[in-house]
C-alpha cells in the first residue's frame, strides 16, 4: 500500500477537498493517508508554511494547489515506481514507498548527537586532560598499575619527554634541560642523573617521590587541549553562535607561533649540517604553554563553528522527521 502524507494547516480551506479527492482514488490506488498538521510544530511551519498544502505520494511530491488529475498522475507514477522496484528487488525503495516513515535507532542517535555534540566533545576533551593529570595522582598514592596504564595509553599521542612535562607532588613544577634552566631551578639532568639527550629514557621516566610524577601529556599538549576545552565551553554557553575564525588568522595565530617555536627547536637539535645555521635552542615553558594555547584556541575557534554548520542541517532534518513521526504515531483527530 502506497504511503501518502498530506502536510497542511488544520484550518486550510483546501483540506476537505484534498481528502475527498484522495478518497475517490482509494479503490484505484490503495493508499494509507497521514495528515500532518503543520501548525503543531515550529519545524513543520518553517519547512512547509510557504509550500502547503504539500502531498507526498510515495516518492513524489505535489505542493501548493493541485488538482485531482495531478493527484491521480502522482499515484500512477508512484505505482509504476513501486512495481519497478519490486521487479528489480530494490527492497529499500519498496519500503520507502509502502512503509510509514519512522525514527530508526540511527535516526534517534543522530538526533541526540546533533543536539548534544558539543556536550560530548567538551566532556571528551575534559576527560582527556583530566586522566593525563590523574596519572601522577595514581602514582603518588601507590596505584602504579592503573597509573602506568594511563601513561601507556597516552604514549602514542604525545612524546611525554620528562624535561618538557609538568610534574606534580614534587619539589618543582618542571625540570627543564640545562640550556633553558633559570636560577634556582634544578635541571632534568641534575634531578635524575640521566643524560639530557637520551630521548628514550626521558620518554620512559615517569618520576619519583622526590621529583614528583609527570603529567601524561607534555606542557604544550596540556595547553592545546586545555584551550580547546575552554573555547568549547564558551562556545556552548553562546548557544553555538560564535562565528568561525578566518582561515588566515588561524594560520597567523594558531599555526605560526607553534610552528616557529616547535620547528626551530626541532631542527636546531638534529645535528645535521644543513641546519647548523639555526642556533641551538630549547623552547621555554612559557613559549610552550603560550604557543600551545594559541594553537588550541585558534583551532577550536576555526573548527567548532564550521562543525556547527554541518551539524545544523542534520539537526533540522532529524527534528522535522521526529515531528512527522510523532503525528503518525499520534494522528490528528
Amino acid at each position: 500500500m502506497i504511503q501518502t502524507m498530506l502536510f497542511i494547516s488544520s484550518d486550510d480551506p483546501q483540506l476537505k477537498q484534498v481528502i475527498s479527492n484522495l478518497s475517490e482514488l482509494q479503490a484505484e490506488y490503495p493508499h494509507q493517508l497521514h495528515i500532518i498538521d503543520i501548525d503543531r510544530d515550529q519545524n513543520l511551519i518553517d519547512e512547509f508554511v510557504d509550500k502547503a498544502p504539500v502531498l507526498d505520494v510515495g516518492v513524489y511530491r505535489l505542493q501548493n494547489s493541485f488538482s485531482n488529475d495531478e493527484i491521480r498522475f502522482a499515484f500512477k507514477k508512484a505505482d509504476e515506481r513501486l512495481q519497478e522496484a519490486r521487479e528489480k528487488g530494490n527492497d529499500v525503495l519498496v519500503r520507502r514507498i509502502t512503509n510509514p516513515i519512522k525514527m530508526t535507532k540511527s535516526d534517534r542517535f543522530s538526533r541526540w548527537f546533533s543536539n548534544n555534540y558539543m556536550v560530548a566533545l567538551n566532556l571528551f576533551t575534559f576527560l582527556y586532560v583530566f586522566f593525563a593529570i590523574f596519572a601522577p595522582v595514581l602514582m603518588q598514592i601507590g596505584w602504579e598499575m592503573p597509573g602506568r596504564a594511563i601513561y601507556k595509553i597516552y604514549s602514542p599521542l604525545c612524546h611525554q619527554l620528562a624535561f618538557r612535562s609538568f610534574f606534580i607532588f614534587g619539589e618543582q613544577l618542571h625540570y627543564p634541560r640545562d640550556m633553558v634552566s633559570g636560577e634556582g631551578i634544578m635541571t632534568y639532568g641534575e634531578a635524575t642523573g640521566f643524560s639530557e639527550f637520551d630521548i628514550s629514557t626521558a620518554r620512559n621516566f615517569l618520576g619519583n617521590d622526590e621529583m614528583g610524577y609527570k603529567i601524561a601529556l607534555c606542557q604544550r599538549d596540556i595547553a592545546i587541549y586545555g584551550a580547546i576545552f575552554v573555547f568549547g565551553f564558551i562556545f556552548s554557553l553562546s548557544g553555538n553562535k560564535i562565528k568561525p575564525l578566518p582561515w588566515y588568522l588561524w594560520i597567523l595565530i594558531g599555526l605560526g607561533p607553534i610552528g616557529l617555536d616547535g620547528f626551530t627547536q626541532l631542527l636546531s637539535q638534529t645535528g645535521l649540517t644543513f641546519f647548523q645555521w639555526i642556533p641551538l635552542r630549547e623552547s621555554t615553558i612559557f613559549l610552550r604553554v603560550l604557543t600551545g594555547a594559541l594553537f588550541g584556541l585558534a583551532t577550536a575557534w576555526f573548527g567548532f563553528p564550521y562543525l556547527e554548520e554541518s551539524v545544523e542541517e542534520n539537526r533540522r532534518e532529524m527534528a522535522l522527521k521526529h515531528a512527522i513521526v510523532q503525528q503518525i504515531i499520534e494522528p490528528v483527530e
